[in-house]
């Protein structure tokens, strides 16, 4: 699913966030991303959300090489993530309803599809009967869970997750965390970027540790589809 070829990212300024980094995600699998601040965590997931392009090296998302694609076709390869931020990037002048809807009405659902997919995500976060409210009314952690259907609405083939839990008490971080390990389990393929180092030991899924930009352990299962 997710392929880095001796990656490197060097940012104007000449700080280098990843260094010759290289890994495979095999499809429907489930990982976290773990290490320092600034070890280059969030890079790495904006590299492959495009987001970022890289400096050297080559990534391959589901097979497509993602550096002969150009910034005209990034929305159609994006069609296919799903991205979970920290700070969850609501609409407070929205409803929990628009904010999931984004994605289908920017993609051009029709109205009845995008009824039945929204309800369908919140249902999935347990927030079916809060589609009315608005953002700013509800807790942290039922805010963050309508990013997480806002990622997951148009069942995307990958989700990425940059310190989802960050915010959020144990028992909180607990359930964020297992909502994604539910989507992995329908075949979701799933990465996470996560310090929390006792959530991820609760979790048992493999664990990529960076450290400077560089991979320092990489604990993924070498796979058939892993080189895909």
């Amino acid at each position: 699913m997710i392929h880095f070829d001796n990656i490197s990212k060097r940012y104007p300024g000449g700080h280098e966030a990843l260094s010759h980094t290289s890994f495979r995600l095999g499809k429907g699998q489930m990982a976290f991303l773990t290490g320092h601040s600034g070890a280059g965590k969030s890079t790495l997931l904006k590299l492959i959300a495009m987001i970022e392009r890289p400096t050297r090296g080559q990534i391959f998302l589901d097979g497509v090489n993602l550096n002969n694609i150009s910034n005209r076709k990034i929305p159609y390869i994006r069609r296919n993530i799903g991205i979970i931020f920290q700070n969850h990037h609501l609409l407070y002048d929205r409803s929990v309803f628009d904010n999931v809807a984004m994605p289908l009405i920017i993609q051009g659902y029709r109205q009845h599809e995008i009824h039945k997919r929204v309800r369908a995500a919140l249902n999935q976060v347990g927030l079916l009967k809060k589609e009315k409210m608005d953002p700013i009314t509800l807790s942290g952690g039922e805010q963050q869970r309508v990013g997480i259907a806002r990622a997951i609405v148009h069942k995307p083939l990958l989700l990425l997750a940059d310190e989802p839990t960050g915010n959020l008490d144990p028992e909180l971080s607990l359930e964020i965390m297992q909502l994604f390990a539910r989507f992995n389990q329908v075949g979701t393929t799933v990465l996470i970027a996560s310090h929390d180092l006792d959530l991820i030991e609760q979790m048992g899924a493999p664990v990529i540790s960076l450290a400077d930009g560089r991979i320092v352990h990489n604990g993924l299962p070498f796979t058939a589809d892993s080189v895909a």
